[in-house]
């Protein structure tokens, strides 16, 4: 068998222009089988170990951090093992640095030529197919760049190896790692880009959700609770869970906890777990390698991927499907995760943080989630009131969304009265900050730089103070209040005298005189139902 120099000089310049990894591979390996007398061509690249605890040469491994581990793979004629050439399941497919000819390759450095193996095949007696094959040849060649052994191509043939092949082979093998630089260099400007592109994706999202609250605004006793808890979970990398209603801030306070915590200046990534269709839940979060399944068009990192070295925040974590769930907690437990139709294992730095407005607790009860992942979560839960629980914040609330919605809609500032935030706060707010914004965007629009007046959803300031109409045990209807509702109705005419007084309590024509109660139990009242007077307005 001759070494071909001309051969060689025309694939080096064929490979040279080769940018994807794969296809560079395979075009190596296919070239190569075309030499006469060549039988088989595998190829192995230096990588952190990925499955050591299942690996078949783990006894023999002196460095369980990485190995040799095979990339390409060809035989000639072809067979059904070396068709899949990334998935080789036999002993070549993981080779221990400095263990057997190749082994060496990878941990010197050095070529490695051995002749007349069907006589005496040495360290290769163990390769079941060599007799089989009738391989004589063996020329196994370090991939070395700039002076880093990145893996080791081996040529088994059924001729001996020409004594000009150790030099040619050597230069051959120093051109393949820089195509195979070349193309890592390449792939990795590629992942960067589908990354940045995902983030930037994500961001837009975190925009337009962004849109529908404040800040943490207010001074209540409810939310400085809220502030307190943040600062003392924000510097540790514990497992948050955020409950409350819908529209209350959560993400906001999510936000909160990444911007105050170490990782402020990486990624904070949003996944709406309730919009996410349930065959893609598992692409959603981890990714998916191109061809996996239908669709997959091209790889694709995952959101834990883009979320790497900050902190994703799953909103509605009540809706994740039950299989999901498990791959889930591995993620919290061991902080590792693999890509849909990918065997790599990826480590995730990652810190979750969870939101559901539904009882977790009453979930796991009834099977619908699980309970080691609830308590995984659940390590530190922060509940977040609803608004109609701090109307003290209203106003400053009130006043935030307007500069906003001026700011946002590029209208005149209208003006917000002392009577509009008494409509405000008399308002029971089942959509929570959301709503608020809503109604408050909506009344600038129509203001046109006027008076704020307020369009509410039930067309009242409070739906639940009407009468209902109630059928009695002889059929006929009656009308009569709830306690609820004669609350509430007690707490609107308050207001009312209080409006119509200036919020004078005492004196004569006081709102206590008025309501023909004395002062002191007037006040006594107020602040049962923690009413309070709305600061002045400009």
């Amino acid at each position: 068998m001759k070494f071909d120099p001309g051969f060689a000089r025309d694939l080096l310049l064929e490979i040279a222009q080769e940018r994807d990894m794969c296809e560079l591979l395979k075009k190596l390996v296919n070239r190569v089988l075309q030499r006469p007398f060549v039988a088989r061509v595998r190829i192995w690249l230096i990588d952190k170990g990925d499955i050591c605890a299942t690996c078949l040469r783990r006894n023999e491994c002196p460095d369980q951090t990485r190995c040799l581990q095979a990339v390409a793979s060809g035989s000639n004629p072809p067979d059904a093992e070396s068709e899949d050439y990334v998935k080789l399941k036999d002993r070549f497919s993981r080779i221990p640095l400095g263990v057997g000819p190749v082994g060496k390759i990878g941990a010197t450095g050095e070529q490695v030529v051995l002749r007349d193996l069907d006589k005496d095949p040495g360290e290769l007696s163990h390769v079941e197919w060599l007799k089989e094959e009738k391989i004589r040849g063996f020329n196994g060649m370090p991939i070395s760049y700039k002076g880093e052994v990145l893996g080791a191509i081996a040529v088994f043939s059924r001729a001996n190896v020409p004594d000009e092949a150790r030099i040619w082979g050597r230069i051959f093998a120093n051109h393949v790692a820089g195509a195979i630089a070349t193309a890592r260099a390449f792939e990795e400007i590629r992942n960067l880009k589908a990354q940045l592109e995902q983030r930037n994706a994500y961001l837009q999202e975190e925009v337009v959700e962004a849109k529908a609250f404040g800040d943490l605004v207010g001074e209540s006793a409810a939310l400085k609770q809220i502030v307190s808890q943040i600062d003392l979970v924000a510097g540790t990398d514990a497992s948050v869970l955020i409950l409350g209603e819908t529209g209350v801030g959560k993400e906001l306070v999510a936000h909160e906890i990444h911007q105050r915590s170490r990782r402020w200046d990486k990624p904070f990534i949003r996944v709406n777990c309730a919009s996410i269709p349930h065959e893609l839940y598992e692409s959603e979060f981890f990714g998916h390698a191109k061809g996996s399944f239908t669709g997959a068009i091209k790889d694709r990192a995952g959101r834990f991927e883009t979320a790497e070295g900050g902190t994703i925040f799953l909103d509605e974590i009540g809706e994740i499907p039950p299989d999901l769930q498990s791959k889930l907690l591995r993620v919290l437990q061991e902080k590792r995760y693999e890509r849909v139709g990918e065997d790599r294992t990826r480590k995730a730095d990652v810190r979750i943080i969870g939101a559901t407005n539904r009882d977790l607790k009453k979930e796991v009860a009834a099977g619908r989630f699980r309970e080691d992942l609830y308590y995984r979560l659940n390590v530190f839960p922060i509940q977040v009131a609803p608004l109609r629980e701090r109307r003290e914040d209203i106003p400053l609330l009130a006043q935030h969304f307007v500069k906003l919605s001026v700011k946002h809609l590029g209208v005149a500032k209208p003006r917000l009265t002392r009577t509009g935030i008494v409509q405000l706060q008399n308002y029971d707010w089942p959509g929570n900050i959301r709503e608020l914004r809503n109604v408050i965007e909506r009344a600038v629009i129509l203001a046109r730089g006027g008076v704020l007046e307020f369009d509410f959803p039930s067309g009242e300031e409070h739906a639940e103070t009407r009468p209902a109409n109630r059928t009695v045990a002889d059929g006929s209807a009656t009308e009569y209040l709830t306690e609820a509702e004669i609350k509430q109705r007690e707490r609107n005419n308050i207001l009312a005298v209080l409006e119509k007084t200036g919020w004078r309590i005492k004196g004569p024509g006081g709102a206590a005189e008025l309501l023909g109660v004395k002062p002191t139990t007037l006040i006594s009242r107020l602040k049962k139902m923690k009413m309070q007077r709305p600061p002045k307005q400009d």
